[in-house]
Order: structure tokens, then C-alpha cells, then sequence
């Protein structure tokens, strides 16, 4: 379960539901956080190059790139990279949220990358085109959640002003539904319900992520082995802090 941060706890709270017997091994990328200060191309060697060395070393039966980011930029290449290992990715819920919308209103909420990725707007283009999809890039939402796993709180008005732009009144109508297309935004979205101007469904794709990637597993895996190993949290950096040990201890994770 790969993540630029702690935005793939999202995941791993769904997939261990629905996956109990199966041991889990988290890669928090913080070596590289924030993503969306990297050059498309440099972003891409680096995650290879992460992954050659967790493949070599966990041999996973899956791997779930819990990040739009990350996914969108380079599930593909990984596939290529890496043939026969199965890949996960994580894309913008623009699908559901076209199905699900009464108003035609949908906002995307997501990271500046995931915004300005052609791969987002090909998703639009093939699900959502009879609706009004604003992109709405964030630049401080991730690190705001962050902050708020680590330390337990977060600034409301810093979380007001990021996801404002979501909101759309248009012809007597409103925005309905808003994609939270970036993995750590749900850890937030109590205090955008809070802070919003008025009510919508917010939609979380970890579910999903994790049905995914249980319907790509041998049914016969895990087992009583791989829950006695127990689930392992792995940093990139190698400098996990005290808070950050913390919070992966209360996910009932043991940091490497």
C-alpha cells in the first residue's frame, strides 16, 4: 500500500475490512512529499526506483498505489516496468460522481498535479460530459491533513479557503457532489462538512480501491502466517518522528 504520505491509511482502514487475513506492508513516501514540488519526469524515475526496491525486497501478491497523483502519472510505467506484478492505481471518482449527481454540478477536489494531468480530463471527457466539472487543485490540503493526523488538530478557515472553489452556483442550481480525489483529504472531511456553505456528498474512492484490489488477489492467499507477521509501516525517509510512529501504532502498524 504505497502513498507520498499517510493519505493510504484511507485504504488500508477499507482493505483490512475486507481483507482480515492478509498482511499489509505501508510505504509512506515521505522522502519525496509533497509530490506536486517534483518535475513530472524526476517524480517518475523516483517511484520506479522505490519501487524496484520494495518488489525485490516484500514480494507482494498486490500492489495499491493509494495516490491520484502518483497513479496518474505513472501506473502505467510501473505495469511496463514490472510485467506480471499486479497494480492497483487510484484515479478521480468522476465516473460515480457523474452517475450520482442531480444538479449536473461536480467538483474535483485533488492536488495541483492531479489536476493538471490529461489523464483527469480524458476521465471527464469519457464519463462526465453532460455535467459541469470544476477542477479544483489544492495546494495545501494534503499537508493540512498531515498535520491534523500527526497533531490532532488543523486551522478550519485554512480548510474553508481550499475547498471554497468547489462550491458552484449556477442557474438556480448548486454543487451537489465533490470528488475527493487525493487519499489524505478524507481524514479531513468532517471539518469540510463543518466549513462548507452548504451540503454535499463527498465522495471517497477507498472502498472501491480496496475491492479492487481484493477482486485481483488469489482467494486462497493470507492466512493465519500472514496474520501472525503482522503489518509493517515502511518510511522512505528512514526518520519516521515520534507523532508520525504514533499514528501508524494506532493503525496497528509497526514501523520498520
Amino acid at each position: 500500500m504505497f502513498d507520498s504520505g499517510i493519505g493510504g491509511l484511507t485504504v488500508l482502514r477499507e482493505a483490512r475490512v475486507l481483507m482480515p487475513d492478509r498482511r499489509f506492508v505501508y510505504v509512506a513516501d515521505d522522502a519525496a512529499f509533497p509530490y506536486g514540488a517534483w518535475e513530472e519526469p524526476a517524480l517518475q524515475d523516483h517511484i520506479l526506483g522505490v519501487f524496484g526496491r520494495l518488489l525485490a525486497r516484500h514480494d507482494p501478491a498486490i500492489s495499491v498505489i493509494a495516490c491520484n497523483t502518483a497513479s496518474t502519472l505513472v501506473i502505467d510505467a510501473l505495469r511496463k516496468a514490472f510485467p506480471g506484478h499486479p497494480f492497483v492505481g487510484t484515479v478521480p471518482a468522476i465516473k460515480p460522481a457523474a452517475e450520482r449527481t442531480r444538479s449536473g454540478l461536480v467538483s474535483v477536489l485533488a492536488t495541483p498535479g492531479t489536476v493538471r494531468r490529461q489523464y483527469t480530463r480524458d476521465l471527464i471527457t469519457n464519463w462526465a460530459s453532460k455535467c459541469h466539472v470544476r477542477l479544483v487543485g489544492s495546494d495545501r490540503l494534503a499537508s493540512l491533513a498531515e498535520i491534523y493526523m500527526r497533531d490532532g488538530f488543523v486551522d478550519e478557515e485554512a480548510v474553508r479557503a481550499e475547498i471554497a472553489p468547489c462550491f458552484v452556483e449556477r442557474d438556480g442550481l448548486r454543487t451537489d457532489i465533490v470528488v475527493l480525489a487525493c487519499t489524505h483529504y478524507p481524514f479531513l472531511v468532517n471539518r469540510m462538512r463543518k466549513t462548507a456553505p452548504w451540503p454535499v456528498d463527498w465522495l471517497d474512492p477507498a472502498e472501491a480501491i480496496a475491492r479492487r484490489a481484493l477482486s485481483l488477489l488469489d482467494p486462497g492467499g493470507g492466512g493465519a502466517e500472514a496474520t501472525e507477521r503482522g503489518d509493517v509501516a515502511i518510511f522512505t525517509s528512514g526518520k519516521a518522528d515520534s507523532a508520525a510512529r504514533r499514528l501508524m501504532h494506532g493503525f496497528g502498524l509497526t514501523v520498520a
